[in-house]
């Protein structure tokens, strides 16, 4: 199995208002019931699990998305897959704070 680090942003269309807070806590939901590290940012969420499990846990998106009532979603996940050494987010990011010394 790969281990990466994605980043996941979804948009919901034609919703009642242009507030999407309710529709991303229940993309965190299904992140949080199938354990997945991740990291809510203000444009999108970090991601950090196995490979299959980041795809289960966009096809679980999607079904409870539309069964929210939404006839359409636009979603990108951008996938980050290192194999010459283990990359976690705290990781990349201490690697970067460590050049600003």
């Amino acid at each position: 199995m790969a281990r990466v680090i994605a980043s996941f942003t979804i948009i919901p269309l034609g919703t009642a208002t242009p507030s999407v807070s309710r529709y991303v806590a229940n993309v965190l939901n299904v992140f949080d019931s199938l354990k997945l590290k991740y990291q809510l940012t203000p444009m999108c969420t970090i991601i950090e699990g196995e490979e299959e499990e980041i795809f289960k846990a966009i096809m679980e998106i999607k079904k409870k998305l539309f069964k929210m009532g939404l006839k359409r979603i636009v979603y990108s996940l951008n996938v980050d897959e290192r194999i010459d050494k283990p990359s976690t987010m705290s990781g990349k990011i201490e690697s970067v704070q460590k050049h600003r010394r």
